[in-house]
């Protein structure tokens, strides 16, 4: 819980303090006077201030956002002798620029945020699948257990190298959600007898990125040999005779090729409320073994499936994904860019209703997110981060009111125009743009609670 509340804490620090810079930063650049620098909103906890004419650095209690106030005629006298450095006295493009500095700001951090965790390295399980779902696009594409999938293949013919089940799932979820096919290049697990498969992704009937679409999809979980781990005492498995390092061949005459293969065959051997006996052909230390194994009944939700309590498998291939200085900066600017677009294309969804308004995620879920990461790993966190980055990026972009994007719309307004947008519809947008950022945020509250008691 600590672990958490801190990861949530340093999170929203570092990507507040970067927004705000950047607005600090090129107004300071424009010659524009910034009186406060702040860190939260509310009662000042500290504050720092050089002299009375410069810059106020203020850290206030509720850590949920931050500004920087600049000089400016529409909120105050300004002296004479200062009318120079009042924000609303710069140019039109000038305001643009500070306007919009935050939001790049928080992008040009993804991209060295995704780069850092590209230099580090993260262990991440290797493209090598169990058993895709019964009657998934893999199946039916012909993917099988035990397949390496080593490369996708671009629309002008050129193949890019996939290093781990990550890039797989995340080219699948580019390609469903543009509705584009997926060629893939494939293998067994030495790397030979290579193929080419296409998942049919533009067949799919919805667009939204969810449990239900991934399981129509129906790749397979990591490929895990199936070899018996910890066995629980007083289990079925245990009364059965089941050792851990049992190697399991078969079940009932059907040959067992991975652990996902051995689950899903103890969790349908139930009949009503008792548990249907199933033979076991397993090999120990060299020996083929017949063992006859009777799982107990549990509940899975509405669902009544069997069980051995035991461990049915070994802990997947996994590798190392690092990159180099440039390649790294390179991946970096590139997933910056593509989860931009994802976030725009899932935003346009949830409002023509083409996804559902649970995607939108809060301070809760990030929190929990936040914490997860940190436990995974420096190189975990630097990505996360990144993600709320860009997230934090996009999403001040978008143009509604109280938004760094509202403001750039109404200065696209008075380029256009050759005037500003008037104090009587500045009043009216601001309301209406105050009306829709609660209604998202009492959304995504919502959600978070949702998903924390598993009704999501």
């Amino acid at each position: 819980m600590i672990t958490t509340v801190l990861a949530f804490l340093l999170t929203l620090g570092v990507l507040i303090v970067v927004h705000e810079y950047g607005h600090y930063r090129v107004a300071v650049a424009c010659g524009v006077r910034v009186l406060r620098f702040s860190m939260g909103f509310g009662r000042v906890l500290w504050r720092r201030q050089a002299t009375p004419d410069s810059t106020e650095f203020v850290l206030s209690a509720l850590p949920l956002g931050g500004y920087v106030r600049m000089l400016d005629e529409r909120e105050g006298p300004v002296a004479p002798h200062e009318l120079d450095r009042a924000f609303n006295r710069k140019s039109l493009w000038q305001r643009t620029a500070i306007v919009a500095a935050g939001p790049i700001a928080n992008l040009l951090l993804a991209v060295v945020l995704h780069a850092a965790s590209h230099w580090i390295g993260v262990d991440e399980p290797k493209a090598l699948l169990g058993t895709p779902a019964a009657g998934g696009l893999a199946e039916r594409a012909g993917m099988r257990s035990g397949d390496w999938v080593l490369a996708y293949g671009e629309d002008d013919g050129a193949w890019n190298e996939l290093r781990s089940l990550s890039e797989l799932r995340w080219q699948v979820t580019q390609h469903a959600l543009q509705g584009r096919p997926l060629r893939l290049q494939v293998s067994d697990a030495r790397g030979v007898q290579r193929r080419e498969i296409v998942l049919a992704l533009d067949q799919l009937e919805s667009k939204e990125i969810d449990a239900a679409m991934m399981k129509r999809i129906g790749l397979g979980l990591p490929f895990s040999e199936p070899v018996l781990g910890e066995i629980k005492p007083g289990g079925p498995g245990a009364a059965a005779g089941l050792r851990s390092g049992d190697r399991v061949l078969r079940i009932d005459d059907v040959p067992i090729n991975d652990a996902y293969a051995l689950r899903e065959r103890v969790s349908a051997a139930v009949d009503g409320d008792t548990g249907r006996p199933m033979r076991w052909r397993i090999e120990r230390q060299g020996q083929g073994l017949d063992i006859v194994v009777t799982p107990r009944v549990a509940r899975d939700g509405e669902r009544r499936v069997g069980r051995v309590d035991l461990a049915p498998g070994q802990p997947p291939a996994m590798v190392t994904v690092q990159f180099g200085f440039i390649e790294g900066l390179q991946r970096g600017a590139a997933r910056t860019w593509e989860v931009s677009v994802l976030t725009l294309r899932m935003l346009g969804r949830m409002l023509i209703g083409q996804a559902s308004i649970r995607n939108l995620s809060g301070p809760l879920t990030i929190a929990d997110y936040a914490g997860q990461s940190v436990n995974q790993g420096l190189a975990y966190y630097l990505g996360f981060l990144a993600l709320v980055s860009v997230s934090l990026g996009v999403l001040n972009l978008l143009p509604l009111p109280m938004l760094d994007g509202g403001h750039l719309m109404y200065y696209l307004f008075e380029g256009l125009t050759g005037r500003p947008v008037s104090d009587l519809w500045l009043a009216r947008l601001q309301r209406g743009g105050i009306a829709v950022l609660l209604a998202m945020m009492s959304v995504a509250l919502f959600n978070d609670v949702a998903r924390l008691l598993g009704l999501h």
